[in-house]
């Protein structure tokens, strides 16, 4: 038996996979507060895919998280798409950032259903899918929040 490296300790990046609703409740929670402009979300129709970059805060961080807040920039991924639509969404401006919410899923007969990306300002984006497939992953080292602070849910 050895003793303990520095390095083993090191948190390594986010990837994740979601195949139904319980596993999306997961990675909604790591996406709450993620913000990105509306420019990085691509839908490939003939992929079925749909994607965002999202600068995400790291939940995961525990109580250290107070002191020392940071985001990583994640790519948050959905296969088996059929369609796309979105509501308080300016999509003719690019720079318009977003704030994600909440991921939930509405099934419409299993395993088909609705993923629903919540966003703030009463924004939406609703994906019809086949069946939950989703994927959450780093893609960046974290970095400190350019505000300094933890996202705040006032009652």
């Amino acid at each position: 038996m050895t003793d303990a490296r520095f390095e083993d300790g090191r948190e390594a990046p986010l990837n994740l996979g979601a195949l139904d609703a319980d596993d999306l409740q997961v990675i909604s929670s790591l996406c709450q507060d993620a913000v990105l402009p509306a420019a990085e979300m691509k839908w490939d129709r003939k992929g079925r895919r749909f994607a965002l970059l999202l600068n995400r805060f790291r939940w995961e961080e525990g109580p250290a998280r107070a002191v020392s807040p940071e985001r990583v920039q994640s790519v948050l991924a959905f296969d088996t798409v059929t369609a796309v639509a979105s509501n308080g969404i300016d999509r003719g401006d690019a720079d318009t950032v977003l704030s994600l919410l909440s991921v939930t899923f509405e099934p419409t007969g299993a395993p088909a259903g609705h993923i629903l990306l919540t966003l703030a300002g009463d924004g939406a984006i609703r994906l019809t899918v086949e069946a939950v497939e989703a994927t959450l992953k780093d893609v960046t080292k974290p970095y400190m929040a350019p505000s300094k602070k933890t996202p705040d849910h006032p009652d």
